[in-house]
């Protein structure tokens, strides 16, 4: 058993046995599970030694192959990731500030994540209504301004998740140098929730927000890298924290298929179970193959990052092609279990929203499919001599 395996069948067990009783605890809210609630998961899972499993205890972190391990295990419900404290966007901003960050701000805002304690923001999205930076990032119109050994930054932002009860921000703003990334403390009065969105998913504290910054002075030593770095950063961020998504919502559907293929098995119709009607067993049948082919996906494209290369064709290509699947496999499940499947006595249901809802997050089906077929494009001419 590899170093991951191990980590995995621990986390495997502790959500199964410790995570899942709390699925129907009142704390789950539209918005999102209450911190309170989250922090008396994590507080299990400080105790059984899983708590952040994907960071070692010196430190470094798991190779992408190992954390894939880990990850779809944390999936088994919607609430592990969270109790093992694994959920975006904390594992996304973790991984950042890992990489990138100096001692000192990794003292300052990575150890608190790490430890449980804290939750984190991505400041980047951008309201379609005044124009702003959505799955075009160099559309960003929030600004930063230079102001001594400060930068002032205002613009607005929206669908930044987890913003309501936050501590930690990690802002984009657009410098004359280029897009820029800040470290915040939250809450901050200079950052103003107007709402936190209705969403069709409801498996991340603090939901979707919509920002407004007003004046925000943050001091020059918090600044990410250097003026005009935001979009290199954001890749070393976002490739694989395209991938991290794969992995925990490929969990959750291996999870809904159990619960649908032991609905098959125990509901009878027509004389037999419903399992033994094709129509039924076949779909089944499909979520084996899809769930095959998206962990084959997670993994491939983990090597792939565990060479040390940015990745971002490869994980384009994951994103699509397991989310794609993921829905598939929700949505027969829900199909396999009829009315019991669009109810809300078993997680399938929650499992669909959120895989619907993954079709979009982190870059939509069509944008990657745009970005790769320039891909295709470039790599013809470059052919032709």
């Amino acid at each position: 058993m590899t170093r991951g395996q191990e980590i995995a069948a621990r986390v495997k067990a502790f959500v199964r046995e410790k995570i899942v009783p709390y699925e129907r605890d009142p704390r789950c809210g539209t918005h999102g599970p209450s911190d309170e609630l989250v922090q008396e998961m994590r507080g299990l899972a400080r105790a059984a030694g899983v708590l952040t499993p994907h960071i070692l205890p010196d430190g470094g972190h798991l190779t992408h192959r190992e954390t894939a391990d880990v990850l779809r295990a944390s999936g088994l419900s919607p609430l592990g990731p969270l109790a093992v404290n694994v959920m975006a966007p904390d594992e996304g901003n973790m991984y950042l500030l890992g990489q990138k960050a100096s001692p000192e701000l990794k003292e300052r805002f990575l150890k608190p994540l790490v430890s449980g304690e804290a939750r984190s923001a991505f400041f980047m999205t951008e309201p379609a209504t005044d124009g702003g930076a959505g799955s075009d990032p160099s559309m960003m119109l929030t600004t930063a301004v230079r102001d001594g050994n400060h930068w002032v930054i205002n613009g607005r932002k929206t669908f930044i998740t987890g913003a309501d009860g936050a501590k930690v921000g990690i802002v984009m703003a657009k410098a004359d140098e280029g897009a820029s990334m800040f470290l915040v403390d939250l809450p901050d009065p200079a950052i103003r929730i107007e709402r936190v969105l209705d969403t069709i998913d409801s498996s991340m504290p603090g939901g979707h927000s919509v920002v407004t910054i007003d004046n925000l002075r943050v001091p020059a030593d918090q600044m990410l890298g250097d003026p005009g770095d935001g979009f290199k950063l954001a890749q070393v961020r976002l490739a694989p924290a395209r991938l991290t998504h794969c992995m925990r919502w490929h969990g959750a559907c291996a999870r809904a298929h159990e619960i649908a293929t032991d609905y098959a098995n125990r509901r009878h119709a027509f004389g037999k179970p419903l399992v033994d009607h094709e129509g039924v067993g076949f779909m089944l049948a499909e979520n084996l193959i899809d769930l095959k082919q998206a962990e084959l996906m997670i993994d491939w494209c983990a090597d792939v990052l565990d060479t040390g290369v940015l990745g971002t064709v490869e994980s384009s290509m994951a994103k699509v092609a397991v989310s794609e699947a993921l829905m598939r496999i929700a949505d027969r499940c829900v199909q396999v279990m009829g009315a019991t499947g669009v109810s809300g006595d078993t997680i399938v249901e929650q499992v669909f929203r959120e895989v619907r809802a993954f079709r979009i997050y982190d870059g939509p089906t069509e944008v990657h499919k745009w970005s790769l077929a320039k891909k295709v494009k470039r790599d013809w001419k470059a052919a032709q001599g």
